[in-house]
């Protein structure tokens, strides 16, 4: 059985010594539950007979976060819809963000632990882990589950959050150009790029789709927001309600036709 890309033996033992059990690392590094134990004797490893197997490991984390609407959950939604992953194999999800201030934001408003998954040579994005059955559990009942990037639908967000996750939808996959004419945000869900455009359209923005054959032969999907006057007043939407959780250049982006529209 191949190694996962990424998986040398000195992230195995990290991820090993972080207190992750072997049923839980099996998915993540992609060899047995053998094979592990025995790159720890290889190593000299102590072993603790509790991460065998049984049970995976239970990190902190507040399992009621998406069974409330809140703004700081629409927006973490947004981000997970577009950059998270639903783990197939056990009960844990992911999010993956180049800048690591998004994931410590995303487990402080989650009340979670800050584990990183381990990364190597050809995995370097940093990965947020969060293990809950019932975090799982909620995510699939708006929708949300595993292998999720060609059919996640578009959720059924209040109105009064949308503004949110929106701004959460554009942090986890959205482009702005660095001169704030036009922005676009990336999926590979028709069902969802509609959804999103016809949010776009409610709010009176310049919108549209746009769709390519990907390598794989599936449709990639961008819905577009264009114009000096669109950005500003998309920008004005969805960071009304912002505090800190955003990524602030694309803010920057958004807003700086709007001082030179005036």
């Amino acid at each position: 059985m191949p190694r996962n890309p990424g998986m040398d033996d000195e992230a195995i033992i990290k991820m090993y010594k972080s207190g992750m059990p072997f049923k839980e690392m099996v998915p993540i590094i992609g060899i047995s539950e053998r094979a592990i134990r025995n790159i720890m004797y290889k190593h000299g490893v102590e072993m603790n007979r509790k991460q065998f197997s049984g049970q995976p490991r239970k990190h902190k984390v507040n399992e009621d976060f998406f069974k409330i609407w809140t703004n700081e959950m629409a927006w973490v939604l947004g981000i997970f819809v577009t950059d998270g992953h639903v783990n197939n194999t056990i009960h844990s999800i992911a999010f993956s963000q180049k800048d690591e201030t998004i994931l410590r934001l995303i487990a402080n408003l989650m009340e979670a632990d800050y584990v990183l998954a381990p990364t190597g040579p050809t995995k370097t994005t940093p990965t947020l882990l969060i293990n809950s059955k019932e975090i799982k559990k909620d995510l699939a009942n708006l929708g949300i589950l595993a292998n999720k990037s060609l059919t996640v639908p578009f959720p059924d967000v209040p109105e009064e959050f949308l503004p949110s996750f929106v701004r959460g939808v554009i942090d986890g996959d959205g482009w702005v150009q660095k001169t704030g004419y036009v922005m676009n945000v990336t999926s590979g869900s028709r069902i969802f790029a509609e959804g999103l455009l016809s949010v776009f359209q409610s709010w009176k923005l310049r919108s549209e789709i746009t769709s390519v054959i990907s390598q794989t032969g599936n449709s990639i999907y961008r819905i577009w927001v264009k114009g000096k006057y669109d950005l500003p007043k998309l920008a004005k939407i969805i960071y009304n309600d912002a505090t800190d959780n955003y990524i602030s250049y694309k803010k920057d982006y958004m807003t700086q036709r709007a001082q030179k529209n005036n």
